[in-house]
């Protein structure tokens, strides 16, 4: 139970606007602080009152100071973060959450971070190994930070162009039947690397790179043939890829290149007769050396907190279906 305090505990901000980061809109941040820790937390200007047991507000004071790099520079903290760093304090790993490396900056200057553990690991394995695999659901940052680092080693030299790749198969639709040439068909497919690309190159520059061959937008059918080297490779999308087409573009991974695979296994678009060849490369490749696996859930989700929710519900909607068959 613990010993309660006579008195709240008082955490000062140095700032009003840190106290009103840490607080988060509507105060949301503190709602989330007190059902993480079960104490009671008050904003009175620059005070934090901090009210329970001795061991719910020194729970509450880890999780503030772990999260002191976002609120001591005005950032936004999510839900993602408090979370994050509380998981962190329990795996007794809070000081390497707090010091995370900066991947790289946005045009606007701001740092690129990975946000959880496991981000953190998915990204020190793009620095690792040469073949990575990123597979977890929507908004864990998968796709988006493996462009960010496809970015930042373009740009460093380690790497001569980006290449980004992914199956044509979106809710039974395919390529013919969409207008246009192949660059404007393949674009739709391709939207979430272009966007982040933009906020890291610009919007004006990545045509230009593209016009130069610094960076190629195909599906995956003209990777066929191709041995791709001093290459940066992200193929987004993956569990949309046949056994025959997995196995194909793994193969022509070439000298001084990098690919990063990345995929969610629960939203799969293929015809029901036909498996995943995302889910059987994790399967046939899990004991090989020099590929990295990194599994991200609900808890990595950095999108509106409703996604983690969303996500949540439809888990639980499955495993009772899968109970009940």
């Amino acid at each position: 139970m613990g010993t309660p305090r006579n008195e709240p505990y008082i955490f000062s901000l140095p700032t009003p606007s840190s106290a009103m980061c840490l607080a988060g809109t509507r105060e949301e941040n503190l709602k989330l602080l007190a059902e993480e820790t079960g104490g009671r937390l008050v904003m009175r200007g620059q005070d934090l009152l901090i009210d329970g047991t001795t061991e719910q507000i020194n729970l509450v004071e880890q999780i503030i100071k772990a999260l002191q790099p976002l609120w001591s520079q005005d950032k936004t903290i999510a839900a993602v973060d408090i979370r994050a760093a509380r998981q962190a304090i329990a795996e007794e790993r809070s000081t390497a959450w707090r010091d995370r490396a900066t991947i790289s900056r946005n045009r606007r200057g701001d740092s690129i971070q990975p946000r959880t553990y496991r981000q953190q690991q998915y990204v020190q394995a793009m620095e690792s190994y040469d073949l990575i695999f990123g597979v977890g659901p929507a908004g864990t940052g998968k796709t988006y930070l493996a462009a960010v680092a496809a970015v930042s080693a373009l740009q460093s030299g380690k790497f001569e162009r980006i290449i980004l790749t992914r199956p044509a198969v979106e809710a039974g639709e395919s390529l013919g039947f969409l207008p246009g040439d192949l660059q404007q068909k393949i674009d739709p497919y391709l939207r979430p690397l272009y966007d982040a690309m933009n906020e890291m190159i610009g919007a004006e520059k990545v045509p230009q790179l593209m016009e130069r061959g610094i960076i190629e937008v195909a599906p995956l059918a003209y990777m066929r043939g191709r041995t791709l080297s001093n290459s940066f490779i992200i193929v987004d999308e993956a569990q949309n890829t046949t056994a025959a087409q997995m196995k194909m573009v793994l193969t022509r991974l070439g000298f001084k290149s990098r690919m990063v695979v990345t995929g969610d296994i629960t939203q799969i678009d293929l015809p029901r007769h036909q498996k995943s060849g995302l889910i059987i490369a994790m399967n046939i490749l899990k004991e090989v050396q020099g590929v990295s696996f990194n599994l991200f859930d609900k808890s990595d989700v950095v999108r509106h907190p409703l996604v983690h929710n969303i996500i949540a519900a439809y888990e639980d909607a499955e495993n009772t279906e899968a109970h009940q068959n």
